[in-house]
């Protein structure tokens, strides 16, 4: 397989799955998105969000830190946004509040433990994961984990570049991404699709 054919899919992939961006996946341009390791439009992107939200038997949202804490302006606002889309979509919530390792044991059934998120998706049989707020360096490496231990089909919803080990990133994720995201998923309940 040459580095252009990779594709970031869910797994098991294996016990020390390489990483995305060693395999020739790059973050995507302003304006697009990542799926499954290709570039498309953000829009593109979007639509398969709520397409995989949506078809989940369940879907579950891990807010990081950088929406969990009222830490700047506008915070509050976004973890309400986030809240909102995951209520539309009937979504569980499972915070991400802090990186320490949960030693000796953690309870996978209220937080993900970054350092294991394994035990979560496995405990409660997450089949899609959207991971929005988490610190960028963490994200990396908690996605590479389920991706090599997991069939969970994980998402990023990034503020900065994006998430190569995601099968889905957005970067430059804002506030009415989710507006416009959530008002999509409440359209297409209504479609009964």
């Amino acid at each position: 397989m040459s580095l252009t054919e990779y594709r970031v899919l869910p797994g098991p992939e294996s016990y020390l799955p390489p990483a995305a961006a060693s395999m020739g996946v790059v973050l995507p341009d302003k304006g697009s998105a990542l799926v499954e390791g290709g570039i498309v439009l953000k829009e593109e992107a979007m639509e398969k969000i709520v397409d995989k939200l949506l078809t989940a038997k369940n879907p579950v949202f891990f807010p990081g830190p950088l929406v969990l804490w009222a830490w700047k302006e506008g915070v509050a606002e976004k973890a309400k946004a986030i809240k909102e889309m995951a209520e539309a979509v009937g979504a569980k919530i499972i915070p991400m509040p802090d990186y320490r390792p949960k030693y000796p044991m953690i309870n996978p059934a209220i937080e993900i433990n970054p350092n294991h998120p394994n035990l979560t998706i496995w405990h409660n049989k997450i089949d899609a994961c959207i991971f929005v707020g988490v610190h960028c360096h963490y994200a990396n490496v908690a996605l590479k984990m389920i991706r090599g231990g997991t069939d969970c089909y994980t998402m990023a919803l990034c503020s900065e570049a994006g998430h190569e080990d995601a099968m889905i990133s957005l970067r430059d994720f804002r506030i009415e991404d989710l507006y416009t995201m959530t008002e999509m998923i409440k359209k297409r309940k209504g479609e009964g699709k």
